[in-house]
């Protein structure tokens, strides 16, 4: 893969900042001369998990739960922030303790994806969990999340269903199936 050199930032400036997001002003000049203005998400706060874990019965665990973004309840998996000093395996583990009430014994990373890099320092980290065992932790939603075990040899009507959208979601049970499968 050849590798491009990066623009030279000439100016950078917040726009804005809010509790959860900033909006950074980059103007760049690119190595051929061309100079254009940017607008960013910068990277901010500690890394993001979402999790893939597959129960005794080989059902995928997906949780129901309000998405702000659009306004409306929608179908997902397990997802949230590490805390300050925590693995990506710990966050993992804690988030479906607090979403879904289970911990797991057995909890892999498979892949760090981005979110729409253009505009987006944003990245998630795919985590693989197995082996469940009940256990509940407080979590921070305003209201309980409800839980939707999906059986696994319906995955592909998962990944097709209208009521499940979320890119990194799809994108995690797609680059979680063989591990899935095999487990």
């Amino acid at each position: 893969m050849s590798q491009r050199p990066l623009p030279e930032i000439l100016a950078s400036r917040m726009l804005a900042r809010s509790r959860l997001f900033s909006i950074e002003e980059l103007t760049l000049r690119f190595s051929n001369g061309v100079e254009r203005v940017y607008e960013r998400l910068p990277v901010r706060g500690h890394p993001g998990v979402i999790v893939v874990a597959l129960n005794e019965r080989r059902e995928i665990m997906l949780i129901r739960e309000y998405a702000a973004g659009f306004h409306e309840v929608q179908l997902s998996l397990p997802k949230g922030a590490a805390h300050v000093g925590e693995t990506l395996e710990y966050a993992a583990d804690r988030e479906l303790k607090e979403e879904i009430g289970f911990g797991a014994r057995h909890v892999e990373f498979v892949k760090r994806v981005t979110l729409a890099p253009g505009h987006m320092g944003f990245t998630i980290n795919i985590m693989f969990a197995k082996d469940l065992y009940p256990e509940q932790l407080p979590g921070d939603e305003p209201e309980p999340i409800e839980v939707v075990p999906w059986p696994l040899e319906r995955l592909d009507e998962l990944l097709r269903s209208p009521d499940f959208t979320e890119a990194r979601a799809i994108a995690a049970l797609t680059l979680t199936r063989e591990l899935m499968e095999k487990a």
